[in-house]
């Protein structure tokens, strides 16, 4: 469901239902509270009320710092593998360029059809949290094959063999890495205490009375935006592959793999 709605509407529209629905919900909710029990507006129960919102608070920001952190650190972590597995592709072409003819040309080959089965086919999958191992596992193989049946013949050549076969190691594990984290997601303990933590807090501030229900309500509202701000964040940066936020595929179609897009 989060995948869906991450794909079909814009991160402003997110917002809006998110960061909306939850200031709405929660003013409708402290104006029934309040007229059902027109003494909160006293203040009775300010004291007890205030320390309790203190000591949630407290906690709940401390969760939400946690784990809106995590997720920012994951998808910088996902782009540093997708950049430095293009950056790697793009390296292997370079090297190519000091084997034979029919070597060099075999390994474009294989290369150019990885990366264009990982920018049109793997990437949809990615986006819909459904990664196909074996999308782009034929094209690596036959880069592996490409190089495997080659013979460096003089020095030069040996060298930037084995640079080109350390490199297409390193394609491999990268390739691995991506993909396993399009397949991760916040823990579902995680989830119950971001998102169970806000029907928590937000009901506390409807106990909080004021005689002027503007500045009440004031008062709900922005402590319910904030909450629903960062459970936006929470939101859109738990897929790393989905929304408007996401890691894009331009690593594939830039610099020396610019060549492999041309028509």
């Amino acid at each position: 469901m989060s995948l869906w709605l991450l794909n079909q509407f814009s991160t402003f529209t997110l917002a809006v239902i998110t960061v909306g629905g939850t200031v709405v919900l929660a003013v409708a909710g402290s104006v029934l509270l309040r007229r059902k029990y027109p003494s909160l507006a006293e203040g009775e129960h300010n004291d007890m009320v205030g320390v309790t919102l203190g000591m949630f608070g407290a906690i709940y920001g401390i969760i939400l710092a946690f784990v809106i952190v995590t997720l920012w650190t994951q998808l910088d972590s996902t782009q540093t593998i997708v950049a430095t597995e293009a950056t790697d592709i793009a390296l292997i072409t370079r090297d190519a360029a000091a084997f034979p003819p029919p070597v060099r040309a075999r390994v474009d080959s294989a290369l150019s059809g990885y990366v264009h089965a990982v920018v049109e086919d793997q990437w949809p999958r990615m986006r819909a949290g459904r990664p196909a191992y074996g999308a782009t596992a034929d094209k690596l193989e036959a880069a592996f094959d490409a190089l495997q049946s080659y013979e460096p013949r003089t020095t030069r050549e040996q060298v930037f063999y084995e640079e080109a076969v350390a490199r297409l190691n390193d394609v491999a594990g990268q390739r691995r890495a991506r993909l396993t984290m399009a397949e991760q997601e916040l823990p579902p303990l995680l989830q119950i205490l971001a998102f169970g933590g806000a029907l928590v807090l937000i009901p506390l501030t409807f106990l909080y009375g004021m005689r002027r229900l503007r500045i009440q309500l004031l008062f709900v509202a922005s402590v319910a935006a904030i909450i629903g701000f960062s459970l936006l964040l929470v939101f859109v940066l738990d897929r790393p592959f989905a929304g408007d936020l996401s890691v894009s595929p331009t690593p594939y179609r830039q610099g020396a793999l610019a060549r492999y897009w041309v028509p």
